[in-house]
């Protein structure tokens, strides 16, 4: 039986949330900077050389494993700012997702009246969900659903903080696709002894635009 996978670019947000959270900010001096490179994981050769593989990965479609990107996140998971790095890769994750859809549909999204803007909207959220996140979508009256059987970072760090990764995903993606949403909010979790981890977005009301 053939491992489980996942898109590179899930391995490959984490990575980048990292080198985005550990990067310093303001002028630092070159000696200074050597010093942040030996403490920060993110500024380290290690990252930025597994950043260039997953990159690579990305552009070849060389899905690594599931174990693999669970690993990743099981790190994360031990920084104090945990939760910080997998919201900051969630976005990240979202807005690269939000790439690959043509500029022209992406400005009729924004454009059209919210009748017609949303179904087009509803289908790109469960393209994207599917491919990169794994996960199901389906809108039920003014929320939309997104149900992840797999999570990468389901146990990743304590207190439940890996599921901000899924959260901050949907939140951006759906900020970009309709230009505004309301609360998100995950609904249920395998930790909590249930058989999936589900998060719930508003839409926002049609005719807030």
């Amino acid at each position: 039986m053939p491992p489980v996978t996942v898109d590179p670019l899930l391995p490959l947000s984490l990575l980048e949330a990292v080198r985005t959270v550990d990067l310093p900010t303001g002028e630092l001096d070159t000696e200074f900077v050597h010093e942040l490179r030996n403490k920060r994981l993110g500024l380290s050769d290690t990252v930025l050389a597994q950043i260039r593989r997953y990159s690579d990965a990305v552009k070849r479609n060389q899905r690594p494993t599931f174990d693999e990107a669970v690993a990743l996140a099981t790190l994360i998971g031990r920084r104090p700012d945990a939760e910080a790095v997998f919201r900051v890769a969630g976005r990240l994750l979202a807005r690269q997702a939000y790439r690959t859809i043509s500029p022209i549909t992406r400005r009729l999204m924004l454009s059209l009246p919210a009748f017609l803007s949303r179904p087009i909207a509803l289908r790109h959220t469960r393209r994207v969900s599917v491919r990169y996140l794994a996960g199901n979508v389906r809108r039920v009256g003014s929320t939309i659903l997104l149900d992840v059987r797999g999570s990468v970072t389901l146990d990743a760090a304590p207190r439940q903080a890996g599921c901000a990764y899924y959260e901050s995903a949907l939140r951006e993606l759906m900020q970009l696709l309709v230009g505004g949403i309301g609360a998100v909010e995950q609904v249920r979790c395998v930790s909590r002894g249930e058989n999936t981890c589900e998060w719930r977005a508003e839409w926002r009301p049609i005719g807030a635009r």
